[in-house]
């Protein structure tokens, strides 16, 4: 049980506003706990994200006792509460039936029980409830136990909990990766994995992506390919994991080592997911000839059916289709800048953390390769914080230029004739001047034109 002694250093974490919303809720005579993940967040010495609050009031009662309210889903009994700044959620204690759309619960019955609300919870550890006003917690599905032991553990029977909503089954993974937990083997034979085909792409795209930018990702993807959570979400890792296990395991491992945004964790996990079908067997080697082409086709199809953004699915794709890229310190100047000028230089900071982290997934000795890396870097980084001329918009003069000054009409030879002003140019960047490239189309036009 939570020592007494800690109570006021609790208390001081909690924002004014969530104890005003508690003690006018308790002064008009009804419960009012948090509950949720701020309970835990809390009892762990984690500032909480989410400040949610239950209670026995019914939402008109709720909307009866503050000035400003807004409609949330009263129907499931929540009103959103705005004190200040603040807009906390106050939901009714409530008993519900099974998900059938993946998404709500098929009906709501509202309950004076606190015990029968948390009974609905998914995991232990999210089960509990907080009186920092009267100093009183309520654990009645060991929260507090699963907590000390670091255990995502189902409440009741981990079936019925699936089934009634089936991301849940994602949700066990992500806490695992987002607060380093283990997961309990009981709670993990409940899953089911093909019901997660019930849930949208969409909200599949969420937890995966909370599960991917967590402390630990490993725990999870390891735990998702165990269950077969991962080859129902993501077909594509089929071939992967019957192919050679190894390439799971670097995919993994190379996820772990990178920096935790969303777009390079996705970037890592999908990387080399085209070695599965392009791997060949040559005496005591094993290529994988064009597997970046291949991977960024599959990643492209898994990144539309999660619904991502078109902005954040270009990033992702460019980073895999490009992360073989030659990262030879001793790359001609030119050669550098019609890379950054393919890649984007807006992209390339994120090309070499992809490559970096891919290094370290590979595992075995690396600092040669590292070092090697390092020097590349500080040669892009020098680069873009000195040029200009990336891709063919920087040049001086544009297609329309080109046409008049040579008299081509639109079509194909135009890009032909920007491209080979653009490798000139990248020859030497002084040359990005109107004057000198208009001198160097005259001699243009006399070798090619006559």
């Amino acid at each position: 049980m939570l020592r007494w002694g800690k109570w006021p250093q609790l208390c001081r974490r909690i924002p004014a506003e969530v104890f005003t919303v508690l003690q006018r809720l308790q002064s008009g005579g009804y419960q009012a706990y948090l509950v949720g993940g701020a309970p835990r967040d809390l009892l762990r010495g984690c500032p909480p994200q989410d400040w949610d609050i239950a209670t026995d009031a019914r939402p008109e009662e709720v909307k009866a006792l503050f000035d400003r309210t807004i409609a949330l889903g009263e129907k499931f009994g929540t009103v959103g509460v705005l004190i200040g700044d603040q807009q906390l959620e106050v939901t009714t204690f409530r008993q519900e039936g099974g998900y059938s759309d993946g998404r709500r619960p098929d009906w709501v019955e509202f309950t004076p029980d606190l015990v029968a609300d948390l009974a609905r919870r998914d995991f232990t550890i999210n089960a509990l409830a907080m009186d920092p006003v009267a100093r009183r917690l309520v654990d009645p599905y060991r929260g507090v136990w699963a907590l000390k032991r670091r255990l995502v553990k189902a409440v009741g029977d981990p079936a019925a909990r699936f089934q009634e909503d089936p991301l849940r089954m994602l949700r066990f993974y992500r806490f695992q990766s987002t607060l380093g937990f283990r997961g309990a083997a009981a709670t993990e034979q409940g899953i089911e994995a093909e019901a997660i085909t019930k849930i949208s792409g969409e909200r599949i795209r969420d937890e995966m992506t909370k599960l991917l930018v967590g402390v630990e990702p490993a725990r999870g993807l390891k735990g998702m390919a165990r269950s077969g959570l991962l080859t129902t979400i993501i077909p594509e890792f089929k071939a992967i994991r019957t192919t050679d296990a190894s390439l799971f395991t670097h995919l993994v491992a190379t996820v772990q080592a990178i920096k935790p945004t969303a777009e390079l964790r996705w970037a890592a996990f999908l990387h080399d997911l085209g070695k599965a079908t392009t791997r060949q067997v040559g005496g005591d080697r094993i290529r994988y000839y064009g597997h970046e082409k291949v991977g960024q086709e599959l990643a492209a199809g898994i990144l539309e059916r999660l619904r991502f953004s078109n902005a954040f699915r270009q990033k992702v794709l460019t980073l895999i289709r490009w992360h073989m890229f030659p990262a030879d310190p001793w790359l001609t100047d030119a050669a550098l800048r019609r890379l950054v000028g393919r890649v984007g230089p807006e992209n390339m900071v994120d090309l070499l953390e992809l490559r970096r982290a891919d290094i370290v997934g590979t595992g075995g000795p690396t600092y040669r390769a590292q070092e090697s890396l390092a020097q590349f870097s500080r040669r892009v980084q020098a680069l873009l914080a000195g040029e200009t001329v990336f891709t063919r918009k920087d040049l001086a003069v544009d297609g329309r230029e080109v046409m008049a000054f040579l008299g081509l009409p639109p079509g194909p030879k135009v890009g032909a004739v920007l491209n080979d002003l653009f490798h000139w140019v990248t020859e030497d960047p002084a040359r990005n001047r109107k004057d000198l490239i208009l001198r160097y189309l005259q001699k243009w036009r006399a070798d090619h034109l006559n």
